[in-house]
């Protein structure tokens, strides 16, 4: 077919979603085929079983093949743990003929690269925030312009090797190659964020079963990113302990009752449960439950937050934090997000989906479908490599290097 087809494969602590899509229009989305199914041998992002992990990426991957009528043989995959870690690098080189071209920028983001990584980590990222041009700062699109001394701010996310090739192995035994994998709060801002945020400062929060993922954009660039091995597993992990119940029902109770601000609640308001050697049913008060969930939340915030204060950008969000994934969906998260980081916040969801898209209308979601956009951007990017020479101005170039600084390397 004339329209590309594209894969994403979202493997998170909680659950295993893949989607597929066709490209139409050359940059709408039409979703085909959804398979979601829960997360097995999976801890705070990271494979612990490969087996488990393996099967449950397999019936995703079977459910999403039957529902779209496609073979899928390639996906982006996305990625999260407390392994992927990131620093600021700069890169250097003359510019060569007196014009800066595509080339340049290349070899300048090479040497960014040039940074001393450990022999077990690889690089997942490196995105270009901001170009130099004979001292003159803050350009954004340097092709064409002229100039001798050409240097770009460079923001590189690195991960365990180990770690990323156990996952490749887990969507290897469905027969599918890993075409990149992709940074969970990336993928999440590129459908939770408008033009304006990324411009103005902000922090896209993804909040999901095992981790909390976050990506600083100011200026229209990735600035900072950072993963939190905590999340909403977490907050069940507290109700079964405190309350004394399986997981299961500990799960089932915080989606049911729970709420993250114990003063918006009603304090005569209770519900029946079960505990371990219970032989009668307990009345709880909705308002103890809401202090578990309203404890940990806290603390994931404050983390955030510290990690913001810790990045030197905590000045610079005037757009606050965007907040998605599963766990953002607790009544009462925005405004607590809100109170514990003083800064403005709002909950976010994909939005103007086309398709199958009845389950994916949720924060949940978010990264699902982010990893379709950076699909997206890749065949895009793909359209344009015939045509780097000899075009070095115009719309064309504005395109490819607003590809250029999300899809490296």
């Amino acid at each position: 077919m004339d329209e590309p087809i594209i894969v994403g494969i979202d493997i998170g602590t909680s659950k295993i979603c893949t989607l597929v899509a066709r490209v139409e229009n050359e940059s709408d989305l039409r979703i085909l085929g959804v398979g979601i199914e829960p997360s097995q041998g999976l801890r705070k992002g990271v494979v612990v079983d490969l087996n488990a992990a393996s099967l449950a990426v397999q019936h995703s991957v079977e459910k999403a093949e039957r529902t779209s009528g496609f073979e899928i043989n390639a996906a982006l995959v996305s990625l999260a743990g407390s392994h992927v870690s990131a620093v600021n690098s700069r890169g250097v080189v003359g510019i060569s003929g007196g014009v800066v071209d595509l080339d340049d920028i290349d070899r300048a983001l090479d040497a960014a690269q040039a940074v001393a990584i450990p022999h077990n980590r690889e690089i997942v990222h490196v995105i270009q925030r901001s170009f130099i041009i004979d001292g003159q700062d803050g350009i954004r699109t340097p092709v064409g312009m002229h100039g001798y001394r050409l240097e770009v701010e460079a923001h590189i996310i690195t991960a365990s090797s180990s770690t990323m090739e156990n996952l490749r192995q887990c969507v290897a035994a469905s027969g599918i190659e890993v075409s990149q994998f992709v940074l969970n709060p990336l993928a999440s801002g590129e459908v939770v964020l408008t033009e304006t945020e990324r411009h103005m400062g902000v922090a896209v929060i993804d909040i999901g079963g095992g981790t909390t993922d976050m990506a600083i954009y100011i200026d229209g660039d990735v600035w900072h990113t950072m993963v939190l091995a905590v999340g909403g597993d977490h907050v069940t992990s507290d109700i079964g302990y405190m309350l004394r119940l399986p997981i299961s029902q500990a799960e089932e109770i915080k989606l049911k009752f729970g709420h993250t601000l114990k003063e918006a609640l009603n304090p005569e308001e209770q519900f029946t449960i079960r505990s371990f050697g219970g032989d009668l049913p307990d009345r709880i008060n909705r308002v103890e439950l809401a202090e578990i969930i309203q404890a940990r939340m806290e603390e994931i915030f404050y983390l955030v937050l510290q990690e913001i204060r810790r990045s030197g950008y905590d000045g610079l969000l005037p757009a606050g934090v965007v907040l998605t994934g599963g766990s953002s969906l607790l009544p009462g998260a925005r405004q607590l997000a809100s109170q514990v980081m003083g800064l403005p916040a709002r909950t976010a969801q994909p939005q103007n989906l086309v398709g199958l898209t009845d389950q994916l209308d949720s924060p949940a979601f978010s990264t699902s479908v982010g990893l379709l956009e950076w699909a997206l951007l890749i065949a895009q990017s793909n359209q344009y490599s015939d045509r780097r020479r000899p075009k070095h101005t115009g719309e064309w170039s504005v395109k490819f290097k607003d590809l250029l600084r999300r899809l490296l390397p």
